[in-house]
């Protein structure tokens, strides 16, 4: 562990069984055959999905996380080794299940998921604690999904404080309904860059409107960068306390095939630029750039590309 490391991305690992077209607008009803697409099997949750964008935009990238003594953790660990990224602090988990997730994509690309969260859920301070050595050579450590890690969210401020205590940059990420504000709030003061959905940010905060959204996060102590994915609306982003970017989406550079881990691309994109030392609004272009990239292909990650063309689709 002697060099240092662009990024850690620590938590959600998943593998994902891509299931197209799903006809999601009627029940499937019991004993309905309907015929699909050839099924695919691809890594998906935020190690994965953002761990590999960074790595396809040049960043250096390791992981921490837990998947099971099973088919579908060795079927990640192999996908992220052959992304060239790190993997000794994937733990196999002794008794529970990989993260699996069955994602069902209908004509129009809209998705719904059926989620095992399994060793995913195990994850924990003890693990933080156990890696934190890893976590002081990064300049930077993507932490989520908050929402989905439940032994870990009662600890949450802890281990963020931890982990920034060594020196690196703390982003924390959110899935599912993305978790209590309760969990989240404590945490944002020790957190460089938050940028939840639109749907997450509204579940944990009661409100709709991005600026108010981001309002509610600065007075709950949030210092850093704060923001609001919001799908085919783009992102708003707030570099500082007072100041507030609108960031319109990127034409895709192809027809639009699968939104799967559009959010976890724009983030990738987003820190890639940080690490670059772009202005804000300059990296979330990038993260925007990212995010139309991988809409193009089925899954999180066949629709990446490298920095240079990604750089000149956020530049075009």
């Amino acid at each position: 562990m002697s060099s240092p490391t662009d990024c850690i991305v620590c938590g959600t690992c998943v593998a994902d069984l891509i299931v197209r077209p799903v006809p999601l607008e009627q029940p499937v009803g019991g004993g309905r055959l309907f015929h699909v697409d050839p099924l695919a099997v691809t890594t998906g949750g935020i190690v994965c999905n953002t761990g590999v964008a960074m790595r396809r935009l040049g960043a250096t990238v390791e992981v921490a996380a837990f998947v099971g003594d099973d088919l579908w953790g060795r079927e990640i660990r192999s996908g992220l080794l052959a992304e060239g990224i790190v993997v000794e602090a994937l733990e196999g988990h002794p008794s529970a299940a990989s993260s699996t997730t069955a994602v069902l994509i209908d004509a129009g690309s809209e998705r719904s998921f059926a989620h095992h969260v399994g060793a995913a859920g195990m994850l924990d301070l003890a693990f933080v604690r156990r890696h934190v050595a890893r976590f002081a050579r990064s300049r930077i450590a993507v932490v989520g999904y908050v929402g989905l890690l439940p032994a870990l969210e009662r600890d949450l401020v802890e281990a963020v404080a931890l982990i920034r205590d060594t020196g690196c940059r703390v982003v924390l990420e959110t899935g599912g309904s993305g978790g209590s504000i309760l969990d989240v709030a404590p945490a944002l003061r020790h957190t460089d860059v938050f940028v939840p959905s639109h749907d997450e940010a509204r579940h944990q905060t009661g409100l709709d409107d991005p600026r108010d959204i981001i309002a509610c996060y600065r007075g709950h102590g949030a210092a850093g960068i704060v923001g609001v994915k919001c799908g085919t609306r783009g992102s708003v982003v707030s570099p500082s306390p007072g100041v507030v970017i609108e960031v319109p989406c990127i034409v895709p550079p192809a027809p639009v095939i699968d939104t799967t881990g559009a959010g976890d691309s724009f983030l990738a994109g987003l820190l890639v630029g940080l690490l670059r030392g772009m202005p804000v609004a300059e990296a979330a272009r990038l993260g925007a750039a990212t995010a139309a990239c991988c809409v193009t292909r089925a899954g999180a990650t066949a629709g990446l590309r490298g920095y240079d063309e990604t750089l000149r689709l956020a530049r075009g």
